[in-house]
């Protein structure tokens, strides 16, 4: 349940009835907004029940929250979040691009990528140093050599970096070379690693499952924020229907769906969702135009000879033009890069 305090109440009020939570046992989360507070509890609330909160001063109402998720939902948490990366943020009136490589394959392809999408207007630099892949001949990365070579590429053009991880021993490797950790599609749903990556201190970007439902999807942030990590980003990157047309189908739907249940930052992934290059574009300023946070991007020196999802990265010169032709949708979306 949510206690939601009268406007402007005092901060004695406040701490008078987080410590009735505390001591009995449940947990209690401020959502301080410009006039209004909102205390959150976690727990069972049946300990609460001769309470009589309601009743005491500044109490303005106590709400239900029947969803499953309670600290991803935004009656806990009004207000949109920011998820700070670096000194980027990631939220309202921005709109951040992460681009790159599906793979990082070698340090001079990373870097010669990194210094493309750095000159576009990316702010991050996205590459997989571990692949799970569907066949076990395709691909895999090049583990912690893949997070070294992320780490010169934000070396030399300050890009924040972002990676998959895949195991304990991926995020062990991780948090010491990249500034995010990335959940993949097929992970979202591992909940020993979203507790790990919750405990990691580090900004996580949760994409959707291939056939998640957008509870489920929530509920898996929720065992990340669960841990104390409270910076989560998600990730639309299409779902599984039966349409063969494109790799997935993207459901761009789930953005304002996600704004209107969570305050948390969403961005969408076009490359994953269709799976041709050349749907990227219309897709991606699709996605800006119906409010979402940011976008990801697939990008290569080489995509006929890259070693994984070549077919639906854009080239440097495609890349360029696509951030050009942003530029009208970001401003009218009322958005900054």
């Amino acid at each position: 349940m949510i206690i939601v305090m009268k406007p402007q109440a005092p901060e004695s009020s406040v701490r008078q009835i987080v410590r009735i939570i505390e001591e009995n046992g449940l947990e209690a989360h401020l959502s301080t907004g410009k006039q209004v507070t909102i205390i959150g509890v976690v727990g069972d609330k049946n300990k609460l029940t001769n309470k009589n909160l309601e009743l005491m001063n500044d109490v303005d109402r106590i709400v239900p929250v029947t969803e499953t998720y309670k600290q991803a939902s935004r009656k806990f948490h009004p207000e949109d979040s920011i998820v700070k990366v670096g000194s980027h943020i990631i939220g309202p009136g921005t709109l951040t691009i992460m681009a790159g490589p599906c793979a990082v394959e070698t340090e001079e392809q990373l870097l010669s990528i990194a210094h493309a999408v750095k000159k576009a207007g990316a702010q991050f630099v996205r590459g997989g140093a571990y692949k799970p892949r569907t066949s076990p001949y395709s691909f895999q990365g090049l583990e912690e050599d893949g997070l070294r070579y992320m780490a010169k590429a934000k070396e030399e053009t300050g890009l924040n970096t972002i990676c998959e991880v895949i195991s304990a021993d991926a995020i062990n490797a991780a948090v010491k070379y990249v500034d995010m950790l990335q959940v993949g599609a097929r992970n979202m749903q591992n909940f020993q690693l979203l507790r790990e990556v919750g405990q990691s201190g580090k900004p996580v970007l949760l994409k959707r499952g291939l056939s998640a439902t957008i509870d489920e999807w929530l509920n898996a942030a929720e065992y990340i924020i669960a841990e104390g990590n409270p910076n989560v980003v998600l990730c639309e990157r299409g779902i599984r229907t039966f349409e063969t047309a494109t790799r997935n189908t993207l459901d761009l739907s789930a953005v304002p769906v996600i704004k209107s249940k969570s305050h948390l930052p969403i961005i969408v992934d076009p490359s994953h969702a269709t799976g041709v290059r050349s749907y990227v574009g219309p897709l991606a300023k699709a996605a800006v135009a119906c409010g979402a946070d940011g976008l990801m991007i697939e990008v290569h020196n080489d995509p006929e000879h890259a070693l994984s999802d070549g077919a639906q990265s854009l080239t440097f010169d495609q890349f360029d033009q696509l951030m050009a032709e942003m530029k009208d949708y970001i401003q009218l979306a009322g958005r900054k890069l």
